[in-house]
């Protein structure tokens, strides 16, 4: 064989190999551009000059969710319906401990630094729960009119999973962002059961779970669900008026357990107001630094067994 025309040969052979993998080098790195963007859309981020706005502290935000805290510190966050990554929540939380750690011990006495820092933690965390508290009180406003909906969707002959797709075009936030996420689960494979298993978990009440029960057995048993429906429509129209009469008596223990922790820390102001470094002769020994500690314990004792008092099952 001529070795000219094998090696012209060999030549070519290699050339069409590398276009080849160039091609395929470019077109991996197309899909990979193309799913970010996706992503990065579905999730809302986006950028001032492109349209899109890349979330802030990424790496801190990957970082945390590998981690048990920040799974469940992701959860928690979804149920607020609030638009902050857990990366972002640690680090405002961390730079609002800061400032509250320097102003304790420049306004109050070093050792109130630590407290502050503490109290920034437990106000941080009582905001995620407040939250979400809100969201599920608000969905549960919304069940009877989402009982409704879905009873007339599938009176009128729809199946459970185009009832929920529609009931989450019909309703407003925070229903329809919940259900949208059902649809959305329900579109890519998930079954009826887990879909609304996990709805029941991000906005756990007695209400939800009244109905999610009725639905998944109606689903599973493959019967009707308008008569269950119309019934539960009536016993949530019912509860609703009962929790918001049990919340108008009980509003002014509420009001008593936040007044009794800020009147303890405005005496402490005041004291220290009147007589300046009034704290730092009290927190220099031992005795005044426990007796401080137990103070704020008791303070937080008094909150819990309030919050405790006043908050009724209904």
């Amino acid at each position: 064989m001529n070795p000219t025309l094998l090696t012209v040969g060999v030549a070519l052979v290699a050339c069409a190999l590398a276009v080849a993998g160039i091609q395929l080098y470019a077109s991996g790195r197309a899909q990979r551009a193309a799913l970010i963007d996706r992503l990065t859309r579905a999730t809302g981020e986006q950028d001032g000059g492109t349209g899109r706005r890349l979330r802030p502290f990424r790496g801190v935000d990957r970082r945390v969710r590998r981690t048990a805290l920040g799974r469940a510190l992701e959860l928690r966050i979804s149920a607020t319906g609030l638009e902050v990554t857990p990366g972002e929540f640690v680090v405002y939380m961390a730079i609002a401990v800061a400032v509250l750690w320097i102003a304790g011990q420049s306004l109050l006495s070093p050792f109130f630094g630590p407290i502050c820092g503490f109290v920034g933690v437990w106000v941080a965390l009582g905001f995620l729960n407040w939250q979400r508290q809100k969201r599920i009180e608000k969905f549960i406003n919304q069940l009877p009119e989402l009982s409704r909906i879905l009873a007339n969707a599938t009176q009128a002959g729809l199946a459970l999973r185009m009832a929920l797709s529609l009931a989450a075009d019909e309703m407003e936030a925070p229903a329809g962002d919940e259900l949208e996420k059902v649809a959305q689960q329900l579109a890519v494979g998930t079954s009826i059961d887990d879909a609304l298993g996990e709805l029941a978990a991000r906005l756990p009440s007695r209400e939800l779970v009244v109905l999610v029960t009725t639905l998944v057995l109606a689903n599973r048993a493959g019967g009707t669900v308008v008569s269950s429906l119309r019934n539960l429509t009536e016993t949530l129209e019912e509860r609703k008026e009962t929790r918001r009469e049990v919340r108008t008596q009980l509003s002014q223990v509420s009001m008593t357990a936040y007044s009794v922790p800020v009147i303890g820390i405005g005496s402490l102001l005041l004291i220290d107001n009147m007589q300046p470094g009034a704290l730092d002769r009290m927190t220099g020994s031992g005795i005044g630094q426990i007796a401080v500690v137990a103070a704020f314990a008791l303070y937080v004792v008094g909150f819990v067994v309030i919050r405790r008092i006043a908050k009724i099952d209904v």
